[in-house]
């Protein structure tokens, strides 16, 4: 089992910046990918970006160069640093490693 805990979301203006973090515990050796999804209202949850253990990434065309994903393997975190955000940001954010999902922190976007 592994547990992921979020922190970092919040009311932010357009333009503004956030940092999410996800913190692993648990049986975390055979995590070799995390990443951030999020999920607006009536929407499906979508990839947002995907980091593996290696460091190569994957992000969603909406956020690239906006959002960066980055991970400390050393202490099972995984981050999302969300620049220039926009108000079609607002989402529910969750990160996922291997199959398990955290609770989600909520990210809005308005002025």
């Amino acid at each position: 089992q592994v547990q992921l805990v979020e922190s970092g979301g919040g009311l932010v203006q357009p333009g503004g910046s956030l940092r999410l973090s996800c913190a692993a515990s648990g049986v975390t050796f055979s995590i070799n990918v995390m990443g951030w999804y999020r999920q607006a209202p009536g929407k499906q949850r979508e990839l947002v970006a995907r980091i593996f253990s290696g460091g190569s990434t994957i992000y969603a065309d909406s956020v690239k160069g906006r959002f960066t994903i980055s991970r400390d393997n050393a202490k099972n975190t995984v981050y999302l640093q969300m620049d220039s955000l926009k108000p079609e940001d607002t989402a529910v954010y969750y990160c996922r490693a291997s199959s398990f999902w955290g609770q989600g922190t909520q990210v809005t976007v308005s002025s």
